[in-house]
Formats: C-alpha cells, structure tokens, sequence
C-alpha cells in the first residue's frame, strides 16, 4: 500500500473526530508477547457489553492481530474517499485496523517513521466512528513511533493502560513505558498483569511460572493502581483465535470474574473525581 493510496487527514478534522469520541484508552507494553492485544481486544469488548459504545483501533502496523481476535480476519472496509468506515463486532463495537486495507494477511507493511506518522493521523482522523463513549486503541510494544504518534494525536481524555507479565525482564522494559507516558504527559490509568499465573484445567490449582506478584509490586513501588491479573487459560487462546472475548470463552470462571474485575477498577479509576 503506497502512502498516495490514503486520503490526507488534517488536523481540524482530527479534531473533530477525537472531540466526539469520550475517553481514549491507550493499551501499552513496554515489550511483545506480553498480550497487550488480548487485553485491549477484552477491554473493548467487555465495555461494549456494558451498554457502552466503543470503538476499537489497532495501531499495531507491523503486526495487526485484532482482526483475528474479534473474527473479522479478512474482511475489507468500506470507503468513499476522505473517510474509512470500521467494521462492527457488534451494535456498541466497531474495529478499525491497517489488516482490513492489506490485499491478503500475509502482505508486510514495510514504513519509515514519517509514513507511519502519517498513517495514523489518518486512521484517527479519517474514520467514521461517530460518538463514542471509549475509544480502546491497541499500541504496538515499545516506545517508538507508532505509540509516540498516537499519544501525541489522541488529545485530551486520554489515558494509558499498561500490560506487563510477572517477570523482571518484563518488569524493566515497563519502567521505560512509564517514564514515555511521563514524557508525553499522558496520564496511566493503571496496570495490568498478564499472565499472573497458570490454572490446571484438571485439578483448579494455580503455579506461578513467570514468578508472582511482579506488577503488583511495579505498581506499589510507582504509586500506579493494579487493575487486575489476569492468569493463563487455554479457553483464552482458544477464544481468542475463534474471534472470542475472555468471558465469551470456554476460560473457567476466575479468569472471567477476573477480567470483569478489570474493567470495573479501570472505569473507576477513568470516571474518578
């Protein structure tokens, strides 16, 4: 996809369509594999069964997988034009992602930093979300241009949610996230921790791999609020690879509770006066 191929977004139309949109909660990770998609994906869609309406953007250039999560793998959207429209998941969630632009899911996006600068102004302004009560958007991992260009876009109402696994190697490249949402002046909401722990499906019992215990006490040192943690199932990976949501998965009950528990410390903390 050349960059001619996108209309141009410009900033009083980023404006107004960042003006309609509520709260914008940025998912972001200081390193891959830690699930930051998996947790956006839930926190979106877990909203939007709360009544609320929610939009959903993946930013994740290089690596898109919430197309996948939210089983639209392979669709396409529709445009005319100046605008993009996302493709809904349901009556309160629609999905926007650089995959339903790609001729075929194995094309590789291969831009420079100015380019995807570009692209997302151009996602966030060009997208026909209408109003919004959240917008979720799925950051890649890292502090580099994709989440520095969208925490410099999004504008007021916005805020992070970072996912960290348990571990130290884990744990360090967070630190680094937070000090890039201090430099950029985006406040954080709160953390999370990704699997926390691993439930035998057989006998209930839980072992700790990745150790225990490492964002809560990332949290405590930094004065954040853990939001919750979320251990690992197969009925999640299962799901997720289905088009499902956590609590629309064969996941036990726990990790369900868990992820709704998630999303009510989040609002909390978002709606806090």
């Amino acid at each position: 996809m050349s960059q001619q191929g996108h209309p141009q977004a410009d900033t009083e139309k980023l404006n107004a369509t960042m003006s309609a949109i509520g709260k914008k909660i940025l998912v972001l990770s200081g390193k891959g594999g830690v699930g930051k998609s998996t947790v956006a994906v839930n926190l979106a869609t877990e909203l939007s069964k709360r009544g609320h309406k929610v939009g959903l953007l993946d930013v994740d250039l290089h690596g898109p997988s919430v197309p996948r999560m939210t089983g639209l793998e392979g669709q396409r959207i529709g445009g005319d034009g100046d605008n993009f429209y996302p493709l809904e998941v349901s009556a309160n969630l629609k999905v926007m992602s650089i995959a339903f632009m790609l001729e075929n899911t194995s094309q590789a996006v291969i831009w420079r930093g100015p380019m995807k600068y570009s692209v997302i102004q151009q996602l966030l302004a060009n997208t026909v979300w209408g109003e919004l009560d959240y917008l979720v958007i799925d950051a890649p991992p890292g502090t580099g241009d994709e989440p520095l260009g969208t925490a410099q876009l999004v504008g007021v109402n916005a805020g992070a949610v970072i996912v960290t696994t348990p571990q130290q190697v884990s744990i360090g490249d967070v630190r680094r996230c937070i000090t890039f949402c201090n430099q950029v002046m985006l406040p954080i909401w709160g953390v999370i921790e990704n699997m926390s722990s691993v439930i035998c499906p057989h006998c209930g019992q839980s072992f700790d791999i990745f150790k225990s215990d490492g964002g809560k006490k990332l949290a405590d040192e930094l004065n954040l609020p853990l939001l919750g943690s979320l251990p690992i199932d197969p009925g999640i990976v299962i799901g997720a690879d289905a088009g499902l949501s956590i609590c629309e998965s064969q996941a036990c009950p726990p990790v369900k509770q868990e992820m709704e528990k998630i999303v009510d410390n989040l609002m909390a903390k978002i709606h806090k006066k």
